[in-house]
């Protein structure tokens, strides 16, 4: 079991005063999410103009920050549908990449997904298959990729708590009727954040926080940045061990 920080995701620079936008920034916010138990670190590139970007050049340049900043840590990527808006240019995108990413996000409720997925396994990238729905579940199991991805990504955006813990074990019981023994990473969103990093817990599960996913603390304040919410999902983890 890890805890993973996702460090922006696709939020505005008015989500949050540390919001990391700039490779640099995201270097040095991941050196401290490090120190702060995080395990691996998840980044979505931002080009020089601030927005998401799987270009060769933003990837490369974020790809060697995060390298130096943090050597040692395995680092992952988003390659969602919206980044670039065009599924040629995405592949296009992931052919051209220099310094890589260990592993990457593919969205199994984008119609591209399994051509993602091939190019990041022809390019030796780790695939992390992320599943928001019971249709996204039933869509991995009926890909081969679905026994050879390093991780399951159980992502729940749902915020009634009842829905969302509907949807998680819905998902998780289709896994394990098609036998899928792949490692889970299990979080949610806004303000089911917390009650999946329990639930991680307590299943000894991976989870994930950081500004991508939401910025309160257990306590409901405000954190000071992804380092903080880092510390506080590791704290969680430790004592449902």
């Amino acid at each position: 079991m890890i805890v993973q920080t996702c460090i922006n995701g696709a939020r505005s620079a008015d989500f949050h005063p540390r919001l990391p936008l700039d490779a640099e920034a995201m270097a040095l916010d991941g050196a401290a999410c490090v120190a702060a138990g995080a395990a691996e670190l998840h980044v979505h590139a931002r080009g020089l103009d601030g927005r998401e970007s799987l270009a060769p050049e933003t990837m490369d340049r974020t790809m060697l920050a995060l390298r130096r900043a943090c050597p040692g840590t395995l680092i992952g990527v988003s390659t969602g549908a919206w980044i670039e808006n065009d599924d040629e240019r995405t592949l296009a995108a992931i052919a051209g990449w220099g310094e890589l990413p260990d592993y990457a996000s593919v969205n199994l409720s984008e119609q591209a997904a399994p051509e993602v997925m091939d190019r990041l396994r022809q390019r030796g990238i780790g695939i992390e298959a992320g599943l928001a729905s019971v249709t996204d579940a039933e869509h991995l199991v009926r890909l081969d990729h679905g026994k050879h991805v390093l991780r399951i990504l159980i992502e729940i955006s749902e915020q009634n708590l009842d829905e969302a813990w509907a949807v998680s074990d819905d998902i998780a019981a289709v896994l394990d009727r098609a036998g899928t023994r792949r490692a889970i990473l299990l979080h949610g969103e806004n303000a089911t954040v917390w009650q999946f990093v329990h639930r991680a817990a307590e299943r000894n599960w991976s989870t994930r926080v950081g500004l991508e996913d939401g910025k309160e603390l257990p306590d409901g304040t405000i954190a000071s940045g992804n380092a903080a919410l880092t510390a506080a999902a590791v704290a969680i983890s430790r004592v449902g061990r």
